[in-house]
């Protein structure tokens, strides 16, 4: 058959699609978050500072976000909880502030959970309503600029409306930093089923401590965890422990996240994780996953330089059973400098985490959720054909590659060493590659020529990479754009890649290039994704 580019019709939408001036019928508030470098189909604030996301938890058909906010100010100052919920994972409804700091401190991170049981006595008797419990870390800032080391500890509040109000309990803190452990903080906590107990996960600076409690209120230290495993370039934070099945088997495993900050692998913040067991009190590596992390080793959560502090929802129902992840798409080597003004962040897509066994040991593979795939309205499918140098695809997709969503799959010859991927790029000269070498077998982001990165010389100073994973001699790019990031599920999820960039206008040609090589596009499709907020 002869090798061509096939494709759909085109019907235009409106500029939230194509980037045209036309109205679009489906967004009454069409000028609501259209600033520049605003993205459509990512959750960000409507204003002000925002970081870590915080407390998820799913109840009654809603997905609960809280995240880091500061709400006078588009830089970090005094931390609160902001708060959105949703059906879908995809569209967002703000809700108001539910936590505020108070005389024992700012509200840092921490972790929200359906107290199904009433463990804690904090539920309405007759209601039939369980407690939504949330347990986060006071920072003390007075305690901190004084030189004391006891500035953090653990608090507690709790609600009967669905997460819409907070109470604080009285006899905050429920864990006291006796022990003045000047990086004290970010519990996650679950009812582990098989030992009977709430157990937490909190970063004590270098490692990982674990405690349990049978009412959410009065906690045990059960063990450490950490001090001789993984990268210890920068402080340890934002834990997060939970059992996932082995694809394919009927094997558990336990998966803990830790993020740090700095030491990523291309620098700054970043997620590593560790595969064992949890046996209710201990945390044990897995054999097979040692050697990876040892003597200053780690495995990634994400390669790239802006997915940092996520964690894992709550309470998601066991006949659904998906391990559900959202990260804070920035990083600290310069969030609180980027080119933004009304607002300052947005978070990853939510994803699923997926536990595998590869060739090269156990994996977890990243996921975009099924239900992103509502946003597509106009699909463009492509291939298959040979590529050597470049293929503009600007006309044949006929939509604004800075918001789409791409799917490729590419047939390299063995041996070769063919560098090849995406590139869009604007009228400006600036340009944003995405793509994977097949010599080095490394994907790479490259944002160095990709528009406003003079704010900071830690922001486009080298090109991103992450190790291939996959062992197929075909090499599949799922990609989203959305207006300055860039988030790449390559390999089935096998290697995730994300990183943000801030053209001085929208990106509006996009191709794919090929050096040293050539290279067959088996098939793809593009999908033009239609904007969130109305």
């Amino acid at each position: 058959m002869k090798n061509a580019i096939l494709t759909l019709p085109l019907i235009c939408i409106g500029c939230a699609i194509c980037g045209c001036n036309a109205p679009s019928p489906y967004n009454k508030d069409a000028l609501e978050y259209s600033e520049p470098h605003r993205p459509q189909f990512h959750f960000s604030p409507k204003e002000k500072w925002m970081n870590d996301p915080n407390g998820m938890f799913f109840y009654e058909g809603e997905y609960h976000l809280f995240y880091q906010f500061y709400p006078d100010s588009n830089v970090w100052g005094p931390m609160h909880w902001g708060h959105a919920v949703s059906k879908d994972l995809t569209h967002w409804e703000h809700l108001p502030i539910a936590l505020y700091p108070d005389s024992l401190g700012y509200i840092f991170s921490g972790s929200a959970v359906v107290d199904w049981k009433n463990t804690s006595g904090l539920g309405h008797g007759a209601s039939g309503q369980p407690p939504i419990v949330a347990i986060f870390t006071y920072h003390d800032m007075e305690a901190e600029k004084a030189g004391r080391s006891d500035y953090q500890c653990q608090g507690i509040a709790f609600s009967h409306d669905k997460g819409r109000t907070w109470t604080k309990y009285e006899e905050n803190p429920v864990l006291p930093n006796l022990k003045q452990i000047r990086d004290f903080r970010d519990p996650k906590v679950r009812w582990d089923e098989r030992s009977e107990q709430w157990v937490m996960a909190l970063a004590a600076y270098d490692h990982i401590q674990f405690w349990s409690s049978s009412d959410l209120k009065k906690w045990r230290h059960l063990s450490d965890f950490g001090k001789e495993w993984g990268v210890h370039g920068g402080v340890w934070e934002c834990p997060d422990l939970f059992p996932v099945l082995v694809e394919g088997t009927n094997d558990t495993r336990w998966v803990l996240l830790v993020s740090i900050n700095p030491g990523g692998p291309n620098g700054g913040s970043a997620t590593q994780y560790f595969v064992g067991d949890f046996d209710g009190q201990h945390f044990k590596l897995d054999d097979s996953f040692e050697p990876l992390v040892r003597d200053e080793k780690a495995i990634w959560l994400d390669y790239g330089r802006d997915n940092y502090a996520g964690v894992t929802w709550s309470d998601i129902p066991n006949d659904d059973g998906r391990r559900l992840f959202m990260g804070w798409m920035s990083n600290w080597d310069y969030a609180t400098v980027v080119p933004t003004a009304v607002w300052r962040s947005a978070m990853t897509l939510p994803r699923v985490l997926t536990l595998n066994k590869t060739s090269a040991g156990y994996r977890v593979f990243s996921h975009p959720v099924e239900t992103l795939k509502q946003l597509r309205t106009t699909t463009r499918r492509l291939g298959p054909i040979e590529i050597t140098g470049t293929l503009d695809l600007t006309k044949t997709i006929g939509f604004s590659p800075s918001q789409m969503e791409l799917m490729l799959e590419f047939e390299v010859d063995p041996g070769t060493a063919v560098d090849f991927g995406v590139e869009l790029s604007n009228a400006k000269g600036e340009r944003y590659r995405i793509g994977c070498n097949a010599g080095t077998a490394l994907y790479s982001s490259d944002r160095t020529q990709s528009g406003e990165v003079a704010f900071s010389d830690k922001f486009a100073n080298t090109v991103h990479t992450a190790p291939r994973v996959s062992a197929d001699k075909n090499i599949r790019l799922h990609l989203f754009f959305d207006v300055s990031s860039a988030e790449l599920f390559a390999d089935n999820g096998a290697t995730a890649l994300t990183d943000i960039f801030f053209p001085s206008e929208n990106f509006s040609t996009i191709k794919i290039y090929a050096e040293n090589g050539k290279v067959k596009l088996a098939k793809g499709e593009a999908h033009a994704l239609k904007r969130i907020w109305r």
